[in-house]
């Protein structure tokens, strides 16, 4: 036992000349490279790379002293044990032994020292079930040192999902060594486990190249994490629907960002209707450690001036935040909250208000042009429209052109267009498909003459102005020269089924070319569906005969 304490102890000491050695370290170098203000890339590169060793000796020596209390609180407890094994007349012989061990853990334990406030001061509850503060479900690879963790908070909504489409937004947007540097976690924020695993079963559907690399994580918080919201009282004059509703929103960004923090350098918040601009991920990680290089110190950045989307925090910041959240979760809406924080640590009494604002601002940094945009019109609040836009995000693709298209002889349509958002247009690039509440039996069909070699096609359907307006049970079929026996499912009138359209509103594959030439390709409407239908990319390519 006194030799297991003792390595202990060296351990800890070998960390703590480490962060000592670092903290020296990087902030002489980087004193070095900013001196000379004419630098090269190859210097802006190394300036960088200190600025982000610097983010890693904070977070490690975060890390370092939340370990350094787990290890007191523990010994602690073992001194409590100890104390009891000393009267435990079987253990008369051992006394001595005991004894010298108590004195090496009141050495760690600091005894008599006064005990702060912790969580369980604020939710009481949580001290009946040691549970409460661990992750009911969880899908992982225990991906962790990555540079960003991206928190999407997700509800049952009863209206439109958005979270695929958001998901699909992040990762696409991700080259493959940003995606390296990432983790994305979802954190659906519901206690029914026939849900969560209903979401975690769409998710690895549709994503599970990205499940499986540890990219995506999942997660959902325990049912005794949160109080009985029906026995507090609303603030604010807010209808007892809403205030529950924000009451927890703040508590699950809480859990989130707590879960988030031991997992990378920086967090950023986003909701679950958002889409994001390409390389979005090297544009913040960039911005960040330029202001950490020059010395600017920040607790915000802000990439969509929205609410809580698009806020970028350091992970080390993220306790205090939490814990804020806690504390007055009840009291206002978790973005409201965010503002108290920042007018706590920034603002005098004494001072105007313009003179808050400004030294708010110097805390609370803004990046402009926005990296995320809020899409869709329902809020996860029941019956609450929110057709929020920001401004700074600039103009969004509402269509994919491809204008290398084979010439097409007709096209085809049941569903009628709306203005001139015709099918043709779509087809050539000129703009996107708009189409009238699709029923089953309906069809868009595109016919060749002479027939194409087609060996590969793609549509897409629904934008980012309307997601909701996307094929939601359709196929996509041709009609071959000649048909595959028993490899092909054929419909009744002769075309043969070679996709459908995804959960995203997306088909997409390849034919084999033992079904050229292709004369007709179709898509077919399998069920009746309450929105119209937008096909905002066209894509079909062709293989030349050999």
């Amino acid at each position: 036992m006194f030799i297991k304490v003792t390595m202990v102890c060296l351990a800890r000491r070998r960390h703590v000349l480490l962060l000592v050695f670092l903290i020296v370290l990087v902030p002489f170098c980087l004193f070095i490279f900013l001196a000379d203000p004419d630098l090269s890339i190859e210097e802006k590169e190394i300036t960088s790379k200190i600025a982000e060793l610097r983010v890693k000796v904070k977070q490690l020596n975060f890390l370092h002293q939340e370990r350094l209390q787990e290890v007191s609180e523990l010994a602690i407890q073992l001194s409590n044990m100890l104390s009891s094994l000393k009267s435990n007349s079987s253990l008369i012989g051992a006394s001595e032994e005991i004894s010298e061990v108590q004195k090496l853990l009141e050495n760690i334990s600091s005894p008599g020292a006064v005990h702060m406030p912790s969580v369980h001061h604020f939710l009481p509850h949580l001290l009946y079930n040691p549970s409460s503060l661990k992750p009911s479900y969880q899908k992982t690879k225990g991906r962790n040192g990555v540079s960003m963790v991206l928190g999407v908070p997700t509800v049952k909504r009863a209206a439109q999902s958005y979270l695929l489409t958001t998901l699909q937004s992040l990762i696409q947007n991700l080259n493959q060594e940003e995606q390296n540097k990432t983790l994305i976690v979802v954190f659906v924020a519901e206690t029914n486990l026939d849900y969560v695993l209903s979401v975690e079963n769409e998710i690895e559907t549709q994503f599970s190249s990205h499940v499986e690399s540890g990219l995506i994580e999942i997660i959902s918080p325990p049912a005794s994490y949160y109080p009985d919201l029906t026995k507090l009282t609303p603030t604010l004059g807010d209808p007892l629907e809403r205030f529950q509703w924000r009451s927890k929103q703040s508590l699950d960004f809480a859990f989130l960002m707590m879960y988030a923090q031991p997992r990378g350098l920086f967090y950023t918040q986003l909701e679950d209707d958002i889409l994001a601009k390409p390389g979005y991920l090297t544009t913040m990680l960039d911005f960040a450690y330029t202001k950490i290089a020059a010395n600017k110190p920040w607790l915000i950045i802000e990439f969509c001036q929205l609410g809580f989307i698009g806020k970028m925090f350091k992970s080390v910041d993220l306790p205090f935040l939490a814990q804020f959240f806690i504390m007055f979760y009840n009291e206002k809406p978790v973005d409201w909250l965010l503002d108290d924080v920042v007018t706590v640590k920034t603002c005098n009494p004494n001072i105007n208000q313009k003179m808050c604002l400004e030294a708010k601002k110097a805390i609370w940094m803004q990046h402009r042009p926005s990296l995320f945009q809020h899409l869709g019109v329902h809020s996860s609040l029941n019956g609450k429209i929110q057709n929020l836009k920001d401004k700074f995000f600039g103009k969004m693709t509402l269509f994919y052109p491809h204008k290398t298209n084979p010439k097409f002889a007709s096209t085809e349509s049941s569903i009628a267009s709306y203005g001139k958002h015709t099918l043709e247009g779509a087809y050539l690039g000129k703009g996107y498909f708009w189409g009238l509440y699709p029923k089953a039996g309906d069809h868009i069909t595109f016919k060749y003459d002479p027939p194409i070699n087609l060996s590969r096609y793609l549509f897409r359907s629904g934008n980012v102005e309307y997601p909701s307006d996307r094929f939601y049970n359709a196929s996509v079929e041709i009609l071959p020269a000649e048909m595959l026996d028993g490899e092909v499912t054929v419909t009744p009138d002769g075309y043969a089924i070679v996709g459908k359209f995804d959960k995203t509103g997306l088909a997409e594959g390849f034919i084999n070319p033992k079904l050229f030439p292709i004369s007709e390709i179709r898509l077919n409407i399998h069920s009746k569906s309450g929105n119209w239908v937008i096909l905002s990319e066209v894509l079909i390519e062709t293989k030349q005969e050999s």
